[in-house]
């Protein structure tokens, strides 16, 4: 059995289709499509039902997924092994962060996993919590750090760490300090909103909080991705409930004015989610450590 056959195979079969497949393995669907039927004709047996809408796993495909995910592990392991007997950790990492964080720390992780870890590979990507969920379970992502996650079969989560919520407003001519007093989740919902569209983290936590009030939010625009909404927000057009790093991270901070929303405060956690189906390598680890220290670092 050869080993890219049998990667072609599980991506294939983690992905649904030969043609998601082809573009995250950067491989014409053709030869994904030969390669893959030839370990069918070599096993003497279909392992994937094809149709209209992509592939689904036959009881010997789901066998060999099953099987083909630890021997790939194994492979990788000792790749990383034998690279880690010659002076250091190999092998490439795929992080996915949210935007605020990718925009506080990709810069700064890039550069100290280079320094570290200069036989090994880090890509960094930036998304939403829900779509990092579909690139773990495919095996595009590694390791993602996610908003709110909650308790999934096929993931595990560990609580990384908790960013504050703020109100964000265009800022007034002449105003040079942000006001000190917090908005209340009352006023909050009397506030023309700009905010993305549902299942984001942070709009779920801003309507739980209401609803335990008996309120809902004032929609003004609903948009997905922090600079957009902050070149709104900068334009007058509305307010928005972001963390305080999307602020600080933005390319013009000193356009809004920001004010803590509620008594302690308004909180969302950040949670570092890992696939329950593929164990973590040395290299996940080493990355993850280190995402840990910058984080620690800068409270």
């Amino acid at each position: 059995m050869d080993l890219k056959q049998l990667e072609y195979f599980v991506r294939v079969a983690e992905l649904g289709s030969f043609t998601r497949a082809s573009q995250v393995l950067d491989v014409a669907q053709p030869a994904l499509s030969r390669q893959v039927r030839s370990l069918e004709v070599e096993l003497r047996q279909n392992l994937l039902v094809r149709n209209g809408r992509g592939v689904t796993l036959t009881e010997a495909g789901n066998l060999l997924l099953e099987h083909g995910r630890g021997i790939l592990h194994q492979v990788a392991r000792a790749q990383e092994e034998l690279a880690f007997e010659r002076g250091g950790l190999a092998g490439r990492v795929a992080l996915g962060l949210p935007p605020s964080v990718a925009r506080a720390y990709a810069v700064p992780l890039m550069r100290e996993f280079r320094q570290r870890l200069p036989q090994a590979q880090l890509s960094i990507t930036e998304g939403l919590s829900i779509a990092m969920q579909e690139s773990l379970a495919s095996g595009r992502l590694d390791v993602a750090v996610l908003y709110n996650a909650q308790p999934t079969t096929g993931f595990d989560i560990l609580p990384l760490m908790e960013e504050e919520l703020v109100l964000v407003q265009q800022r007034p001519l002449g105003l040079a300090e942000d006001p000190p007093l917090p908005v209340s989740i009352l006023q909050l919902a009397d506030l023309p909103l700009i905010i993305p569209s549902r299942p984001n983290a942070i709009r779920m936590q801003v309507e739980t909080e209401l609803a335990a009030l008996g309120r809902l939010p004032r929609v003004a625009m609903e948009i997905d991705g922090v600079p957009a909404i902050l070149e709104l927000v900068a334009e007058g057009l509305g307010c928005a409930v972001l963390t305080r790093h999307a602020v600080t991270s933005s390319v013009r901070p000193s356009a809004y004015m920001v004010r803590p929303i509620g008594e302690p405060g308004l909180r969302v956690r950040a949670w570092l989610a890992t696939s329950a189906q593929r164990p973590v390598t040395r290299t996940q680890q080493a990355a993850i450590q280190l995402l840990k220290e910058l984080l620690a670092g800068d409270r």
